[in-house]
């Protein structure tokens, strides 16, 4: 039986996971593929630590270059994460023309382009199944499934850890930072959340999306990012009595002329199918012209799925060198000649609609000051609660906007909050109500 040899650098909780599936299930991948995939090296900086896997001592080394440089590696797996060394050892790969997995999303979401490029001029391929939703199949679905369509949208939780965080200040009413703790003893978060909580990791995602699903280079600077860190208990309270659930959604939307690409708190409708998908889970939503809308959900991180995902990619692209196809398929789902760059809207072109909670004096004559500003920049109200004080003695005044621009949102929210009576930055967050 012919055997297609693996070259793994990094063999932390994705690597350990790879290397678990290789051994376990080799029986169903061999008569799947018609061939082996044996492991030849496994580069690690430390080769004491306890993965709870047996594999063979030989295997290991502290060497990457050595694993990059050796010809009878075929495909090599980059598992290590970040930039550097990453993208030396994949570059270098590339040019010793063998094929390349990995996982590493903020790599291909800053660096993408220069891969994919060097990649093609070699004529080998990267496959980053694992880059994006653990082990939900998305970019190969949307490459290859949703091939035949246009995507008009995508609306996406690609993050466990926010996502695991807003659940639980939803359903329990507790604090933003008592949870992030509580994620932070789970393993759900890192000792510094930073990407997780601020959108950054999503928005490395959403860049790997835009590209498959518009055949767009990689513009990770043109992703509008907020994250959940700002967000209350309080105001949890009040989106839930207007039917709303919050979740940090990755959005894109296609008009024809522009693509949307945007990460923040979104509310949603609660009775809706995204509103459902809670604890650590990710899922995305698709509208495609010709399928119609589509969800795929499952877990989005952790060492099994996510090692499923890149076992999967080593198949795929060890089943292209078998019959001499590499290639078969473009590194984002285009012909090369066909991905050109498109024009990214700003978050001030935005029209939606809004929440806002204003922290104001109850005094007669407040709500019309407020109402009055709004008016004046286009912003009508479609829903408002005045509420009792809260601990400093504020009224919180909280509004559903209909749909506005976000740049005359922002201009009306500055005249308000210079107002005497406001005594806080107005709270804003964007609604996405397909209802």
């Amino acid at each position: 039986m012919k055997k297609i040899h693996i070259g793994l650098l990094g063999f932390g909780t994705v690597g350990s996971g790879m290397v678990k599936i290789l051994l376990e299930n080799h029986e169903v991948i061999e008569s799947r593929l018609g061939a082996s995939l044996a492991l030849k090296w496994i580069a690690a900086r430390n080769l004491e630590r306890d993965r709870g896997i047996a594999v063979d001592a030989g295997l290991l080394t502290t060497d990457a270059e050595k694993v990059v440089d050796d010809p009878a590696v075929d495909i090599v797996v980059e598992l290590i994460g970040g930039y550097e060394p990453a993208k030396r050892f994949i570059l270098k790969a590339i040019e010793n023309g063998k094929q390349v997995v990995t996982a590493n999303k903020a790599l291909l979401a800053a660096h993408g382009n220069e891969i994919f490029s060097a990649a093609l001029r070699k004529g080998v391929e990267v496959g980053f199944e694992a880059s994006v939703g653990g082990g939900i199949p998305l970019i190969r679905s949307i490459k290859e499934g949703l091939a035949a369509n246009h995507i008009q949208s995508l609306f996406g939780i690609l993050n466990g850890t926010a996502n695991y965080i807003l659940t639980k200040m939803t359903d329990q009413g507790r604090p933003f930072s008592d949870v992030l703790k509580e994620a932070q003893a789970l393993g759900y978060a890192e000792a510094d959340p930073t990407f997780d909580v601020e959108g950054i990791d999503t928005a490395h995602k959403l860049t790997i999306l835009l590209g498959i699903a518009y055949g767009v280079p990689m513009d990770f600077k043109a992703v509008y990012t907020e994250g959940i860190s700002k967000i209350t208990p309080l105001d949890i309270k009040f989106i839930k009595e207007f039917g709303y659930r919050i979740k940090l959604l990755a959005i894109s939307k296609d008009d024809g002329e522009a693509i949307e690409a945007r990460v923040h708190p979104t509310l949603i409708p609660a009775d809706s199918m995204l509103a459902s998908v809670n604890e650590a889970y990710n899922a995305l939503y698709v509208k495609g012209d010709a399928v119609g809308n589509v969800m795929f959900y499952g877990p989005g991180a952790g060492m099994m799925p996510t090692g499923s995902a890149v076992v999967s990619d080593l198949v795929d692209v060890a089943r292209n060198i078998i019959r001499g196809a590499i290639g078969r398929v473009p590194s984002l789902g285009y012909e090369p000649t066909r991905v050109k760059a498109r024009r990214i809207k700003l978050i001030e072109e935005l029209e939606t609609e809004y929440y806002f909670r204003v922290s104001a004096e109850d005094r007669p004559g407040v709500l019309s000051k407020i109402a009055g500003i709004l008016g004046k920049h286009e912003i009508s109200i479609k829903s408002v609660h005045q509420k009792g004080r809260d601990i400093v003695g504020a009224v919180p005044l909280v509004m559903i906007t209909h749909e506005a621009r976000e740049a005359a949102v922002r201009m009306a929210l500055s005249e308000i909050d210079e107002l005497d009576v406001v005594k806080d930055e107005t709270v804003l967050i964007r609604i996405e109500d397909w209802r």
